[in-house]
């Protein structure tokens, strides 16, 4: 398995971002984006399991695990705005960026919006958009009423919720903790602006290679809800996992990395 290196980089006065970065240095760059109260940890599985033709990097975002909790500053184009400082501070001029549940919303604005920057798009379980969803009207009811510290029990609740079958006891755990590091305004402020966005229009204008992976069982995410995608983006490719929950990489890390590695090499991308 690949070692992991624990860096951490300033993307911008006040705002340093932890990451898990591994691989080696003559491979594609892939960066990977969690969402909501995930932390680089959500991609340990995937990071110890590259082959030689990646280099992945996996930041925190801002208020979530380690890094750094300013003050305001959660919506999408928030966290659009710092993966293009956090590709600026740690020198990646192109990248392949797979973005995680609601991280996959940041990564694909930045996809749309600097295509010279983005080699490719990877989204996994990502919405295409969070409209008569009523699992996600309800957890949003929930969070709205959370204060801190936030309770252990929703956390659990939380994350059991993201799997259809039983993944390793000790990530799980790991996820549980770092989930709990996130403070109850950071719950409130991220997942409202996620659902105050127009995730519809996110999907637009975004024109490099994008695979789209989903599992199908899915309690968030229906199959035609990724259908949105698939219909948005020009040449979108799904591939479905079945018997999976909504955090693929969590229950297939496997097979999530081959998927990644061939769709990178599929493409022939230069890592500049």
């Amino acid at each position: 398995m690949t070692v992991i290196s624990l860096k951490s980089a300033q993307v911008r006065e006040g705002l340093t971002l932890p990451y898990g970065e591994a691989g080696y240095p003559s491979g594609t760059p892939v960066v990977f984006v969690h969402g909501l109260a995930d932390s680089w940890w959500s991609f340990e599985p995937l990071l110890r399991r590259l082959p030689a033709s990646l280099h992945g990097y996996a930041p925190t975002q801002r208020g979530h695990g380690d890094a750094d909790r300013p003050p305001d500053g959660y919506t999408p184009e928030d966290f659009a705005s710092d993966l293009v400082a956090f590709l600026d501070a740690v020198d990646i001029h192109r990248a392949l960026l797979v973005g995680s549940s609601s991280g996959g919303v940041p990564a694909r604005m930045v996809a749309g919006s600097h295509p010279d920057r983005i080699a490719g798009l990877v989204l996994i379980g990502v919405p295409g958009t969070l409209e008569d969803k009523p699992a996600v009207t309800a957890m949003r009811e929930t969070v709205q009423a959370l204060s801190d510290p936030v309770p252990r029990e929703f956390v659990e609740e939380f994350l059991a919720g993201m799997v259809a079958r039983p993944v390793a006891r000790g990530l799980m755990e790991t996820m549980i903790e770092e989930s709990l590091k996130v403070p109850a305004h950071v719950w409130k402020e991220t997942l409202s602006g996620l659902l105050e966005a127009d995730l519809r229009a996110t999907l637009a204008g975004i024109l490099v290679p994008t695979l789209v992976i989903w599992g199908d069982q899915d309690d968030f995410l229906p199959r035609g809800d990724q259908q949105t995608i698939l219909d948005a983006i020009h040449g979108a490719r799904l591939l479905t996992y079945e018997g999976v929950g909504h955090v693929v990489h969590w229950e297939e890390p496997e097979r999530v990395v081959t998927d990644i590695a061939a769709f990178a090499a599929e493409r022939s991308y230069e890592a500049e």
